[in-house]
C-alpha cells in the first residue's frame, strides 16, 4: 500500500486521460507548450533553489549580466554536483520530510539521492500508465510481473518463491537473483499461477525467461506486451522475448533522475514525455540539430521539488528529425538511437546473471565507485571514498556483494580517481571473456547458440 499512496491516487485516472489526450497535440503545440513550462522551471530554479540562487548571486558579484531565462546561459550540471550538494537542490517551498527520496549508485557509479513529491511521482506513474499500459491496450485490471533486481530470499536458496504478490499494485514482483536454468521452470509455472497479462523487466532477465521457455518447448504463456526497461534491448533479444510470450515488445527509456523518459510506440520508434524533460544533444559542450549524435542533457520540467538543468544524463545519441513523422500519427518528438551505458552483468559461480547492483552501496559515504568481476570467484570493488567511509562501510559492501553473488572474494580497493572513457565511468565491467561468459550462460540455461533465425545481438539500442 506504501507504494500505491505514492504512485497513484484519486487523479490518476484524469491524469492518464489527459496525457492520453496530449498525444494528439501538433508539434507546434508541443513546442509552445515545452517552452512555457521551461520559462518557469528556470525561473524557480535560479529564484527558490538553495543551489542555483548561490550559483546566479555569484555570477553577478562577478559582473556576469546574463540572463538565466535562457537555457544555454546555465552550465552543464555534473552528477558530483548533485551528489555533493544534493538536498541544495530541492526548492524552498518543498519539504523534504514531505518528499520521497529515491537512491541509486547510478550506472555511472556516482550514489545519488533524488527528492520527489507525492503529486510529481503521481504524474509520472499516470504518464507511465498512459503510454506503456495503454499505447499497447492494457487494463488497469490486468495483473502483471516485473522482473527486477531486489532480493526476495537469500542467494544461496534454491526453493522457490523468489517473487513476492504486491496486491496493491496487482503486481508479481520476481526477484533477477535466481535466473538458473534448473529454477527458470518455477518462474514459468508462476506466471501461470498467478495469472500474469503482461510483463516488465530488465532486457537481458526477460530474455533468459524466455529463452528457456523455447528450449523447454513451452507455448503456454502468453503475454499483452513485455516492456524492456533500464538496458539496451538488442534485436535477437526481442525476437526471442516476442515468440517466447507471443506479444510484442516495447522498449522504454528513462532514469531515476527524471530529466528524460520515452517509451516504444506501435511504429518501432521510441518517443520522449515532453512533460518530464527538456532534452538535448550537445557535442563538446554545444547544442547540435536533430539527426547528429552528441550527448543527452535534461533538464526537469515534472520535478518542480528538486529541479536539475541541463543535467548529464551520461547517454549519447542523437534526437529524430520531426519532419519525419511516425507511422503511430503522434507528434511527440522521437529519440533516433541511443548510445547506451556500457555496463556489464556479473555473473554468479553457477552462472546466473546480475544485472541490479545500485543498493550495493545504498547509505555508504562513497563518491563514486566501479565493481570489476574478474572472475567467477573473484570482484574487485573500485572506489572513491567519502569523508564517513569506515572499515565497516567496507565490510558492508563485501557483505551486499556476497548475498547477490555467492560465496565470492571481494577485494575493495579505495582510489582517488576511476578512469573514464569519453567522460563516462563503466560503474559494473565483467572481465571474463565474452567467449567464457556465453559458454557460462549457456551452460546455465541448458543451451547453446540462440535458437535459429534470431539476430546476433548488435551494439546500442535500436533506432
Amino acid at each position: 500500500m506504501y507504494l500505491r499512496y505514492w504512485r497513484y491516487g484519486p487523479r490518476t485516472a484524469r491524469l492518464v486521460e489527459e496525457a492520453l489526450e496530449r498525444d494528439t497535440w501538433s508539434r507546434a503545440r508541443w513546442q509552445d507548450w515545452q517552452q512555457v513550462q521551461l520559462a518557469q522551471v528556470l525561473h524557480r530554479a535560479a529564484t527558490q533553489v538553495p543551489y542555483y540562487r548561490e550559483q546566479w548571486s555569484l555570477r553577478r558579484r562577478r559582473g556576469d549580466r546574463a540572463s538565466w531565462e535562457v537555457l544555454a546561459n546555465w552550465p552543464i550540471l555534473e552528477k558530483e554536483a548533485v551528489q555533493r550538494y544534493g538536498p541544495g537542490f530541492v526548492a524552498d517551498d518543498c519539504a523534504r520530510w514531505r518528499m520521497m527520496c529515491e537512491r541509486t549508485s547510478g550506472t555511472t557509479g556516482t550514489p545519488l539521492a533524488i527528492w520527489k513529491t507525492r503529486p510529481m511521482l503521481q504524474g509520472l506513474y499516470a504518464l507511465s500508465v498512459a503510454r506503456t499500459r495503454r499505447w499497447n491496450g492494457v487494463s488497469g485490471n490486468q495483473r502483471w510481473a516485473v522482473l527486477a533486481g531486489q532480493l526476495v530470499v537469500p542467494v544461496a536458496q534454491r526453493k522457490p518463491p523468489f517473487w513476492v504478490w504486491n496486491a496493491a499494485l496487482r503486481q508479481l514482483y520476481m526477484s533477477t537473483y535466481h535466473l538458473a536454468a534448473d529454477l527458470l521452470p518455477h518462474y514459468h509455472d508462476a506466471l501461470l499461477q498467478y495469472r500474469i497479462g503482461y510483463i516488465a523487466g530488465y532486457a537481458s532477465s526477460l530474455y533468459a525467461v524466455a529463452l528457456e521457455a523455447l528450449h523447454l518447448g513451452r507455448q503456454d504463456l502468453s503475454m499483452a506486451v513485455a516492456l524492456s526497461r533500464a538496458e539496451p534491448l538488442l534485436d535477437h533479444q526481442r525476437a526471442v522475448i516476442a515468440e517466447a510470450f507471443h506479444c510484442p515488445v516495447r522498449e522504454t527509456y528513462g532514469m531515476d533522475e527524471n530529466v528524460a523518459a520515452a517509451s516504444e510506440c506501435t511504429g518501432g520508434r521510441l518517443h520522449t514525455w515532453p512533460e518530464v524533460g527538456w532534452m538535448e544533444v550537445v557535442a563538446d559542450g554545444r547544442p547540435v540539430p536533430p539527426g547528429t549524435p552528441g550527448e543527452f542533457l535534461g533538464t526537469s520540467l515534472l520535478n518542480r521539488g528538486m529541479p536539475l538543468v541541463r543535467y548529464r544524463i551520461g547517454d549519447h545519441g542523437q534526437l529524430a528529425d520531426p519532419a519525419e513523422g511516425c507511422a503511430c500519427g503522434r507528434d511527440l518528438p522521437v529519440i533516433g538511437g541511443i548510445d547506451g551505458r556500457t555496463n556489464d552483468l556479473l555473473l554468479t559461480v553457477d552462472g546466473r546473471p546480475v544485472f541490479w547492483l545500485n543498493p550495493i552501496f545504498y547509505e555508504i559515504p562513497v563518491q563514486q565507485a566501479q565493481i570489476i568481476q574478474e572472475t567467477l570467484e573473484r570482484v574487485q570493488v573500485r572506489y572513491v571514498p567519502g569523508p564517513h567511509f569506515t572499515a565497516q562501510s567496507a565490510a558492508t559492501i563485501a557483505q551486499r556483494l556476497r548475498s547477490r553473488l555467492g560465496q565470492v572474494q571481494v577485494v575493495l580497493q579505495a582510489v582517488t580517481e576511476l578512469p573514464r572513457k569519453n567522460g563516462k565511468l563503466r560503474a559494473v565491467v565483467c572481465q571474463i571473456p565474452l567467449a567464457e561468459r556465453e559458454a557460462i550462460l549457456g551452460r546455465a540455461a541448458g543451451v547453446g547458440a540462440p535458437t535459429a533465425g534470431v539476430d546476433a545481438p548488435t551494439a546500442g539500442r535500436p533506432a
